[in-house]
């Protein structure tokens, strides 16, 4: 049966992959944004990437200040960070992490007066802003032979330490070879800068090469790595490099048994699966019976260890049966199908599934071998997992238990442990609420020799609220009205969650209503609409309105209230100059001890109570004082004028008015 494999390390690397989505991400928040050179070395994305207004630049003439400039994961060279700030474009950088950590090398290398040699091509876009961040005394090479001439070079003239690094998509046999004869010179530091997963690609590519008939490679044919590839198997098989599917058409596989894929670290995997499927029908197409083949697979060698590919022919709730081509029947225990003991053996795989696994038994007696699934994807995970170690990268994974200290989170079919600390669950709340979740997490500790690996919830979350922290310093401003969620309460107002920013809503900006307390409005895990009051970038403090302008009761007692009118209004306090009366929420009127009755009035709670209603005329409006007088006595037959004086009345209302809710 002819053959259709993919490395497994095809496509996308880290880098490239989180270049790509802050393009896509860029391109719905923002206008005019602009990538400095191609994003990625495929025709296909970068075409996608136009229809969506992401538009390609040589360099920054033209730039402005309102423009988003992408820097691409190849990187670029200091000074031209230095032109975008002087420009004052946004920036996004979307440089990869593995060429970071190259321009870090080399920056310090160089500011020790250092001679700097890089492996790599000198046209590259990586090279060339990796030289940015040397000094002087940096040369570029593209063998071991031209590296050993640098080398006695510098040692005859320049006489200083050197470090020798590479581009993180070099030829990985060629800089085995350069290591090998540089590591034995005295004075010379090398860095092992290939990046992992190119390692992987070409490693992976190589092998598979020797076992196939034929070898496409996907990719742009701009690619340095995909070019790579390309040389590395063509060494050993017949090698074809497409851009997409179509470039299959009209290429004679005839005779072909057995076809292997890889793919540039700029291919997207839709590309990668179209070729996959293409090729697929071809060989299908072309594909004849053969008996002696078929004799062949039926007495297929298998051995303890050895790892194999199968057809999934049945699924059992304890078992899974799987069609490996030998005469023995292969049998996957549920124990070993996931790194989840809960997980059925169904939500697993589907019958006619391919998958790999690991021969853990054999039993010629009954013809039967037992395989591992768990195994496999605990290797695969545990590459995953290392490489998102190295870089930093977030990974996904489900809590399957709670033990003593934490919790265990299967990511990839590996096991993580993630320490009570760093759950992200307060202290008083049980860790049972992670159970069965799914949950984002960062590796912060990993050790290789027991293959045991430490995570993070509470480190993703950190950094996802600084970035929603910079994103609302960013598109913030005073004025604009935001939802957020009331996070704590306190006797001086309330604490809002606006996207990453702990925002306070003072107790004067709460209601327009005298309160007691704040916890009187709000609850904890309310979401509320609020106003942004002031916003103070360098300290990081914002400070909030809940209370509607429109809701003023001032605004209302002065558009439906006048001077003279007459008013039914509540008493709501008793004091010994007077009573206080509620005319609508938010305004309370002085009832003078002059303006109760008709006669000399020496106690007020001989004549009124709390929740009495009255009858009272308004006397008296100061709006810039806030103040409203009533009289009740005004009202009655023969009393038109106050029995007391009028500056004794306002004098008395001003020294026991209740107090404005303090601000601070």
């Amino acid at each position: 049966m002819a053959e259709v494999t993919v490395a497994k390390t095809a496509g996308f690397c880290f880098g490239v992959d989180r270049a790509v989505k802050l393009a896509y991400e860029a391109a719905e928040r923002y206008d005019n944004v602009l990538t400095l050179g191609e994003l990625i070395h495929n025709p296909d994305v970068v075409k996608d990437l136009e229809n969506r207004g992401v538009r390609v630049i040589d360099d920054l003439t033209g730039v402005r200040a309102s423009d988003t400039v992408i820097i691409r994961s190849h990187g670029v060279g200091p000074d031209i960070y230095s032109e975008l700030l002087e420009i004052g474009a946004r920036v996004i950088d979307a440089t990869c992490p593995y060429v970071k950590k190259i321009h870090e090398i080399v920056k310090k290398h160089s500011e020790a007066g250092d001679v700097i040699l890089i492996a790599g091509d000198p046209t590259h876009p990586e090279v060339k802003g990796i030289v940015g961040y040397a000094k002087k005394d940096c040369f570029v090479f593209e063998n071991a032979d031209d590296m050993v001439k640098l080398i006695r070079k510098i040692y005859e003239n320049i006489k200083k330490p050197i470090a020798i690094l590479s581009q993180t998509t070099y030829n990985i046999s060629k800089w085995e070879n350069c290591k090998r004869l540089a590591e034995g010179i005295d004075g010379v530091t090398v860095y092992d800068t290939v990046c992992a997963a190119t390692s992987r690609r070409q490693s992976e590519a190589e092998e598979l090469s020797r076992h196939s008939d034929v070898m496409i490679i996907v990719g742009g044919c701009n690619s340095s790595n995909t070019r790579k590839l390309y040389e590395i198997c063509k060494a050993n098989t017949r090698c074809i490099l497409v851009e997409n599917a179509d470039g299959l058409g009209g290429t004679d596989f005839s005779h072909i048994r057995s076809a292997g894929i890889s793919a540039g670290a700029s291919t997207p995997a839709y590309i990668i699966k179209e070729v996959q499927k293409t090729m697929t029908e071809i060989l299908t197409k072309e594909e004849e019976f053969n008996f002696e083949e078929a004799i062949e697979q039926t007495f297929k060698k298998i051995y303890t260890g050895k790892r194999v590919s199968g057809i999934v022919t049945a699924v059992n709730p304890t078992e899974v049966i799987v069609d490996i081509g030998t005469k023995q029947t292969g049998y996957i225990p549920q124990s070993e199908l996931s790194g989840d003991p809960s997980a059925k053996p169904s939500d697993i795989v589907s019958v006619g599934d391919e998958i790999d696994v690991i021969v853990t038994k054999i039993n010629d007696v009954e013809g039967i071998v037992y395989l591992s699934k768990k195994q496999v994807d605990a290797q695969k995970g545990y590459d995953e997992i290392k490489a998102a170690a190295e870089t930093n990268a977030t990974v996904t994974g489900v809590v399957t238990n709670v033990i003593k200290g934490g919790v265990i989170a299967v990511v990839s079919g590996m096991r993580v442990f993630i320490p009570a600390s760093q759950t992200g669950v307060r202290a008083d709340a049980g860790l049972e609420e992670l159970l069965k979740k799914t949950v984002n997490l960062k590796i912060i500790e990993l050790n290789e020799q027991r293959r045991r690996a430490v995570g993070s919830i509470r480190k993703v979350a950190a950094e996802e609220r600084a970035a929603k922290r910079a994103a609302f310093f960013e598109t913030a401003e005073v004025g604009q009205t935001v939802v957020g969620e009331v996070k704590s309460i306190t006797d001086y107002g309330v604490f809002v969650d606006v996207g990453g920013v702990d925002g306070l809503v003072r107790k004067a900006d709460l209601t327009w209503a005298r309160i007691r307390h704040p916890s009187d409005v709000v609850s904890v895990g309310d979401h509320i609409e609020v106003t942004i009051k002031d916003i103070d970038k360098e300290t990081g403090k914002v400070s909030l309105v809940y209370k509607k302008q429109s809701e003023n009761p001032w605004d209302i007692f002065k558009n439906n209230y006048e001077l003279g009118q007459v008013v039914e209004a509540k008493i709501v306090s008793i004091t010994g100059f007077g009573a206080f009366a509620q005319i609508i929420p938010g305004i309370d009127g002085l009832i003078h001890i002059s303006q109760i009755a008709d006669q000399r009035v020496n106690n007020v709670a001989d004549f009124l109570s709390v929740g009495d209603v009255v009858k009272a005329k308004i006397t008296e409006c100061d709006f810039e004082k806030k103040r409203v007088s009533l009289s009740i006595r005004a009202l009655l037959a023969g009393n038109d004028e106050p029995a007391e004086a009028e500056d004794e009345a306002e004098e008395a209302a001003e020294e026991a008015a209740p107090e404005e809710e303090s601000a601070e």
